[in-house]
């Protein structure tokens, strides 16, 4: 691969495009401010991305999935986040919950769970978080500990995304409470319908209201020791090699609203006549128009060149995963928030997308390490 290749999707990589925005537009935009209104799950969304492999694409072809590279799984997201945020997390939290499993388990916990989830039987969630420990992930209380062969899991985990609908969790549990902080600390795979796990009401939240956020609770939750993920006291150091490379895809999802909300503001400055004219014949707001896709399209730039490093996992996958989060996410709010003030009133109602957009935008900015955290990864990378 020469260095121009980062810079150009493939043929393939556009023909993607295609199939999945064709997907987008006919069965999911239909449907995205009814999710939002009533926070209600996409299953259209779910049912139209599993008849087309789009639900998990990125699990290899050896555990039935589709095998598609780290841009295609980026194209993927940005094109069904374009109609519709809460949908587009289907894709980016089954990369999410499988990613470390994939980075770091054996091959029968591999063969295990992501057969199942290629095939669209099930969902695969993340569990980090902590009510007491967001940002500092190494401050985390739950606890897994030995029990013979086995583990017995207690604690919480705050922010799971698709809680309740996913059948995994990847959940991250200290093991080793006097051990080094950070290196005491494993990954297992919960299910759903372990004895011992229960979930928290609903979130209600300013945007993604598609995508249902629960707490974890684990009360004596007995964990059989084959569903352990990598070496035990390994979990945190998957963890984040798991978000240097599920970061790109957030950026993916930032790139997809910001599309979309560009679009409707294209479309509407066209329409909306004043003083005797378009307004997109006032330099004003061309201006405007300029500057949100150029903003857009360094932001689409940057993704696509971190997906390529996720893809080979080159060396400095950390700074430029971090900073095409970081850049495409602040890109999407200033970008959705300009496309509201460009439809002025109308951007303002729910008659029109676009205030969605711009409360779907914000999450971006906080979840898979708040940009402020971003910020700190780039730093760390850049004084190595």
């Amino acid at each position: 691969m020469s260095d121009f290749d980062l810079f150009k999707t493939s043929e393939e990589h556009e023909e993607l495009r295609e199939a999945v925005r064709s997907v987008a537009e006919d069965k999911i935009a239909p449907h995205a401010a009814e999710v939002d209104e009533k926070s209600a799950f996409p299953q259209d969304a779910l049912d139209a991305l599993t008849a087309t492999d789009f639900h998990a694409a990125h699990i290899p072809e050896e555990y039935d999935g589709v095998g598609a590279d780290a841009l295609a799984t980026c194209v993927i997201i940005e094109e069904v986040a374009r109609v519709c945020a809460s949908s587009s997390l289907i894709p980016a939290v089954n990369k999410l919950g499988t990613m470390p499993l994939i980075l770091g388990a054996s091959e029968d916990v591999k063969r295990r769970y992501l057969t199942p989830v290629a095939r669209g039987e099930a969902m695969f969630s993340y569990g980090l978080s902590e009510r007491e420990a967001g940002s500092d992930t190494a401050s985390m209380r739950s606890q897994a500990t030995p029990k013979g062969d086995d583990w017995v899991l207690n604690g919480q985990k705050s922010w799971i995304t698709n809680a309740g609908i996913s059948e995994y969790y990847t959940v991250l549990a200290v093991t080793d409470p006097e051990g080094p902080r950070g290196r005491n600390i494993s990954a297992f795979v919960v299910h759903a319908d372990d004895a011992g796990l229960t979930l928290g009401e609903p979130e209600r939240k300013l945007g993604i209201k598609g995508s249902p956020t629960r707490e974890l609770f684990f009360d004596d939750l007995h964990l059989p020791g084959d569903r352990i993920v990598g070496a035990p006291g390994e979990g945190l150091k998957i963890a984040l090699r798991t978000l240097d490379h599920t970061r790109v895809t957030i950026g993916a999802q930032a790139v997809g609203i910001a599309q979309g909300a560009l679009d409707h503001a294209v479309a509407y400055v066209k329409e909306r006549k004043q003083f005797g004219k378009a307004i997109a014949d006032f330099q004003g707001i061309q201006f405007m128009l300029a500057d949100m896709a150029m903003k857009l399209e360094t932001a689409r730039q940057m993704v696509y060149v971190a997906a390529a490093k996720s893809e080979r996992g080159d060396d400095d996958l950390p700074f430029y995963g971090a900073a095409a989060k970081c850049y495409a996410s602040d890109a999407a709010m200033e970008i959705t928030t300009d496309a509201v003030q460009l439809l002025g009133g109308a951007g303002y109602v729910k008659d029109f997308p676009l205030e969605r957009m711009m409360r779907d935008a914000k999450i971006t900015q906080i979840y898979e390490g708040t940009n402020q955290i971003q910020r700190m990864v780039m730093a760390r990378q850049l004084l190595k």
